[in-house]
């Protein structure tokens, strides 16, 4: 019974590989929507497989590792090939080809990850989910004709968007982890009105609500960092 528990939280892992593997072939043959969709379902296989790692103590190396080869995949390439799709043609030059930043600081953010042990309560910097999960809105609200729609059309914006969320992958700054060590709302208000948040922009903004989710993160998880006072 041993090796199945331990095997279970990664038959998830490989379900998130699987995802993103079939999100790129499926970008290359038009269907950019669907890959989009596939990187929610693999954010679901992600959260899962940690989960039940946790719930079942089936943590190992190995599955570390495979989680790792994963994301980069599903949350790092995938990403960039959408950058790509986004952006050809549109950029009379090599900067085109921006989207490229994504998977390199993917990779970058996610080795890191590995050999640090202190970033279990919270992060640091944005975790390669998130910025898949962000990338992934931005052709759904193209399309979508929302009060968003012409503005991240743009290319311009589009090529901001890819250098700054890569740059956020690897900045020394702390961010919140959704991993609960209790459920008390003083331990975890952020969380909690992260939660709440999302939900009240969900109904009001439907896809157009995750880049207002994700700048929430970002503020909630700087607002709240315990300030560290000079001891005279």
């Amino acid at each position: 019974m041993e090796p199945i528990k331990k095997a279970i939280p990664n038959l998830f892992t490989l379900a998130n590989l699987s995802c993103g593997t079939v999100g790129i072939i499926l970008s290359f043959q038009g269907e950019i929507e669907t890959a989009c969709y596939l990187i929610w379902l693999a954010a679901g296989f992600d959260f899962l497989d940690g989960f039940l790692a946790r719930i079942l103590k089936a943590q190992s190396e190995i599955g570390k590792q495979l989680d790792s080869l994963a994301d980069l995949i599903t949350f790092g390439l995938l990403p960039s090939i959408l950058y790509y799709h986004m952006l050809v043609g549109k950029i009379d030059s090599p900067l085109e080809y921006v989207g490229v930043l994504i998977a390199v600081f993917s990779a970058l953010r996610l080795a890191k990850f590995n050999i640090d042990e202190n970033q279990t309560t919270s992060f640091t910097g944005l975790t390669t989910t998130a910025n898949g999960i962000f990338t992934s809105t931005l052709p759904l609200i193209i399309v979508g004709n929302t009060f968003m729609s012409s503005f991240l059309a743009n290319e311009w914006v589009l090529f901001t968007c890819a250098v700054v969320f890569s740059l956020l992958m690897v900045a020394p700054v702390t961010l919140l982890s959704f991993k609960f060590s209790s459920f008390s709302v003083k331990d975890n208000w952020q969380r909690f009105l992260l939660i709440l948040l999302s939900i009240v922009l969900i109904v009001i903004f439907k896809t157009a609500a995750v880049p207002l989710i994700i700048v929430v993160y970002l503020l909630l998880s700087v607002v709240s960092q315990p300030v560290h006072k000079k001891v005279p």
